[in-house]
């Protein structure tokens, strides 16, 4: 999978001064669109799009500082329609307009090319089974929220103790199949997960029973599931996890990630510093 994502990077590079297209990138990757996204955010921290933006930046930088080209012949051979989209876009990245770089000779920003290795690091293993699961309903109170990578995600919290404490005593007598309990339900997230990106968030249940009044229904067609489960301090524990899943466990399987809602039930310390996960993944396995 490495080598193959690796393949996929050099295709970037040749690319930068002409279209990229996703859908080509996932199959030099060998992969899907969606997972090759999702794997490329866990992997370098950043979505796809915006690694391929700071690249072209980084490398029209170098040539508005030769000299030899216009501004206006820089922005239209790195894509952008007019000299003032590429003047925000530069500056966003570099902090000054690209005139004024021009001018001043002003130092740059440079976004490193990227490519992928192995590193073993300990000798832990992960715990995990797999489940072919019929489809289901999420039911529960639902809430937009935003993606938060590290630290608590205030907004889920606000909404939990003012939405889900009065939902919590009808859901959980609705829960009838694995995973059971109340459980913490994301759905609809931009592919590239970056950080501040809006998601869809359930306070719910799994079940084959119909939504009370005021609760929402997410029905989830069959599929596959990959299960992990995981203990430690609270929050870190569990984003920790959803990090190692898809940095360590699918580079070493033959399984991606497949569109769907990502199930966690957490069950807290009575002080509610420590907590135990288990984390649902939709899974494919890969078709080579």
């Amino acid at each position: 999978m490495l080598e193959r994502l690796n393949q996929a990077m050099e295709h970037i590079e040749r690319r930068l001064d002409d279209s990229i297209d996703v859908g080509e990138l996932a199959r030099t990757a060998a992969t899907s669109e969606y997972h090759l996204r999702r794997m490329f955010s866990a992997l370098a921290g950043m979505p796809l799009s915006e690694y391929i933006r700071r690249r072209r930046l980084t490398v029209a930088g170098a040539e508005v500082l030769a000299g030899e080209r216009t501004l206006l012949e820089i922005a239209v051979r790195y894509g952008y329609g007019s000299g003032e989209a590429f003047a925000r876009a530069f500056r966003a990245v570099h902090g000054v307009g690209p005139g004024e770089a021009r001018r001043t000779g002003a130092t740059l920003s440079s976004q490193p090319r990227m490519t992928f290795r192995l590193v073993v690091d300990g000798s832990s293993s992960m715990r995990y089974r797999v489940v072919d699961k019929p489809d289901f309903n999420v039911v529960g109170a639902k809430a937009r929220v935003p993606l938060v990578h590290s630290g608590p995600n205030q907004a889920i919290i606000d909404f939990v103790r003012g939405t889900g404490a009065r939902a919590k005593e009808p859901l959980e007598r609705l829960s009838d199949q694995e995973p059971h309990g109340i459980l913490s339900v994301c759905d609809d997230l931009d592919p590239g997960r970056a950080e501040g990106t809006s998601l869809d968030y359930y306070y719910g249940v799994v079940t084959s029973a119909s939504a009370p009044e005021g609760m929402t229904t997410l029905p989830v067609p069959a599929g596959t599931w990959a299960v992990f489960t995981a203990s430690g301090p609270a929050p870190e524990a569990i984003q920790t996890l959803w990090r190692d899943v898809f940095t360590e466990w699918f580079p070493s399987n033959p399984y991606r990630s497949r569109p769907g809602p990502e199930l966690l039930r957490t069950r807290m310390s009575a002080d509610g510093s420590e907590a135990d996960a288990e984390l649902w993944l939709p899974v494919e396995r890969e078709t080579h």
